[in-house]
């Protein structure tokens, strides 16, 4: 079972997500959550996945393509810093990822069959992994980070964006 990492496995900035994440195992919680974000976004409408609560905001499809592409990116970390890599593994500018789509053209039931694959993706990865590859360390926004930290990244940031459209969108 994934434990929790240390304060000093992980850049600053991904503290927010990581303390999101409840207790228990990482796999359970991971497969729980995309199920919830499924239900969650089931019950919109086209009309809904088109919303912004603000002019300077996502719309909701843009939020849930934005999960889907955050999740490939720090699937790839984990990955690589699984493997062994030892380069730095720089940030990415979320908001240029989010203007180079067209999530507002897609179904929303298309955003969330992309997001299910991504996640299928990172759990096939996490159950091929020892606790040995979890525990490696490599390097993230030149900050030392574990492959582990960054399976819990992608969780808490899941849970942190469907936080966001529970309260600011629905």
């Amino acid at each position: 079972m994934l434990k929790r990492p240390e304060a000093t496995e992980y850049h600053a900035n991904f503290k927010g997500y990581i303390n999101l994440v409840p207790e228990g195992n990482l796999i359970d919680i991971l497969l729980n959550q995309i199920d919830e974000t499924k239900k969650f976004c089931q019950t919109l409408t086209s009309e809904q996945g088109n919303y912004k609560y603000a002019e300077d905001k996502w719309t909701i499809k843009e939020v849930l393509g934005h999960m889907a592409d955050t999740e490939r990116v720090m699937s790839y970390r984990l990955l690589a810093i699984a493997r062994g890599e030892t380069a730095n593994l720089p940030s990415f500018d979320q908001d240029l990822y989010a203007s180079n789509t067209q999530f507002n053209e897609l179904e929303l039931h298309q955003i969330l069959f992309e997001l299910s694959n991504v996640r299928q993706s990172t759990l096939s990865l996490l159950s091929t992994l020892s606790n040995e590859s979890l525990q490696k360390i490599g390097s993230v926004n030149h900050a030392p980070t574990t492959a582990r930290a960054m399976a819990y990244v992608i969780a808490g940031h899941e849970l942190h964006h469907l936080n966001i459209l529970k309260e600011r969108y629905i």
